[in-house]
């Protein structure tokens, strides 16, 4: 008996110190930049291929008017520029962790890979939202198909700044650590896309107007969020930094007055 709890307590130790072990920082952000641009490459042939309206069409529909042949393709460019900044944002983030992240472990390097698989995934959201653009209970399941994607490609890369937390003397920049400059600012923007995916999932269970259009209209506008919630950030913790020191200002100013005062107006 005493013999099975060793080996399994080693067997544990072994697997934790598995997955500790570091990795190539280098190829992590190499791979993660390649599966990036394929899903942009992707994105970009899947609207050039579906999405371009033919010459003879043009002329006997259209009157040869090529701006109003492609305004019918509009949900669909839509639904293509909505996606693409999406790709973008995630890269952006993901750039982000990856600057401050001094040294990559195999954890860190398997909670990538998992946040790369739903990458991948969003060249399929895209063809979801443009191919159901009318009002219709498919449309709602793709939209909410788009944000389960979204979400967990972002969980994954939250989860790998948490990660690095546990370990942060070692694994992170002194910037990001607990109380660095950057900490605030990296919990902020490696949580506004699980929250933002979230909420546009609950309000399609909510909001029987809810559309592809609205919901690509959201993905579109989240990088103004980005600027708004650095401008939010910094505001916040200059508010903060100001209310310490004020608080630090009338200890320091009773400690003099106290300092100053005769032993006997200090024990009435």
């Amino acid at each position: 008996g005493q013999r099975g709890e060793d080996e399994e307590h080693h067997s544990l130790e072994t697997f934790t110190f598995y997955l500790s072990e570091p990795l190539s920082k280098e190829r992590v952000e190499a791979f993660s930049d390649g599966v990036y641009a394929i899903v942009a490459t992707l994105l970009i042939l899947d609207i050039c291929e579906d999405n371009v309206p033919d010459p003879r069409e043009v002329e006997e529909k259209f009157h040869g008017s090529l701006l109003e042949a492609l305004s019918e393709y509009g949900p669909n460019y839509l639904a293509y520029f909505g996606s693409f900044v999406t790709i973008g944002l995630l890269w952006f983030v993901h750039h982000s962790l990856f600057l401050y992240v001094t040294k990559a472990t195999r954890l860190m390097g398997l909670l990538n890979i998992l946040s790369l698989a739903f990458i991948g995934g969003l060249p399929l959201a895209y063809q979801l939202t443009s191919e159901f653009a009318e009002k219709s209970h498919n449309e709602i399941e793709a939209i909410q198909v788009s944000c389960v994607i979204t979400f967990f490609a972002s969980i994954f890369q939250f989860a790998i700044w948490t990660t690095a937390l546990l370990n942060e003397e070692e694994t992170l920049h002194a910037f990001a650590r607990y109380g660095g400059k950057e900490h605030a600012f990296m919990f902020a923007k490696l949580a506004l896309y699980p929250c933002v995916s979230l909420g546009a999932f609950f309000l399609t269970c909510l909001l029987s107007e809810f559309s592809t259009a609205i919901f690509h209209l959201m993905q579109i506008v989240i990088p103004f969020a980005f600027l708004a919630l650095r401008i939010f950030v910094r505001i916040s913790l200059t508010a903060i930094k100001s209310v310490k020191s004020l608080s630090r200002r009338k200890v320091v100013l009773l400690e003099e007055e106290e300092a100053c005062l005769s032993p006997n107006e200090t024990l009435s």
